[in-house]
């Protein structure tokens, strides 16, 4: 009769079926074929399967080296037996562990590397600064809309100016007051301050109202 997986409810059922009027898996003496059985079966049954169970604790107390036979489960079972501990064939019994760590070290290295890649192409953070410039005039005949104009015509890499308007200071005199942000590794505020005076004819002084980082 064929028999299913040993570790199995069914394949058990099935062999205890087969043990009800044997006492061995073949023959009429203990031999190697129960011995493979046995193997194959890996622990003790419970007594829900009583023939194997008697069985199998009859072959425990052989001493199964010294049994008659070839170690193999007869043809008739249809069970795989497993394979002995000291089977002497060449077999590499570490191999696997040392493919499936090759593998895990070659997908480690492809995602670093996948990362890397993606990591050099992601923009770099700029440092910005949002700056609001007073801008102060000789006096309250100083033409304010020319002196926006000069403002807003210096031209820095990393300068966008932003919103201005006027703020009264007292006695009819306003100042201009100009928002603009800046990239922090191509503009220098002093510089920028030098050159909005650089205009004499209509710029008094310049004062830093606000610097926030953006």
């Amino acid at each position: 009769m064929a028999i299913g997986d040993l570790k199995t409810p069914q394949g058990l059922k099935d062999l205890d079926t087969y043990l009800a009027d044997r006492s061995y898996i073949e023959g009429y003496q203990a031999s190697q074929a129960d011995v493979a059985v046995y193997d194959a079966l890996g622990k003790a049954p419970t007594s829900s399967n009583p023939h194997v169970l008697r069985w199998y604790n009859h072959i425990k107390s052989c001493d199964q080296k010294k049994l008659p036979g070839e170690k193999k489960v007869p043809a008739v079972l249809g069970v795989q037996a497993a394979k002995p501990a000291d089977d002497d064939d060449d077999v590499d019994l570490f191999g696997s562990d040392e493919e499936e760590d090759a593998e895990a070290a070659r997908i480690r290295e492809e995602r670093l590397k996948a990362y890397a890649e993606k990591k050099s192409k992601k923009p770099a953070l700029i440092a910005k600064s949002s700056i609001l410039i007073d801008v102060k005039p000789w006096g309250d005949e100083t033409d304010l809309k020319e002196m926006e104009s000069c403002v807003r015509s210096i031209e820095m890499d990393g300068l966008v100016w932003g919103v201005s308007k006027l703020v009264p200071v007292g006695y009819g005199i306003k100042k201009l007051q100009i928002l603009c942000v800046v990239e922090d590794d191509k503009v220098s505020v002093d510089e920028l301050v030098e050159k909005i005076q650089e205009n004499e004819e209509h710029v008094q002084s310049v004062d830093i109202a606000a610097f926030n980082k953006i």
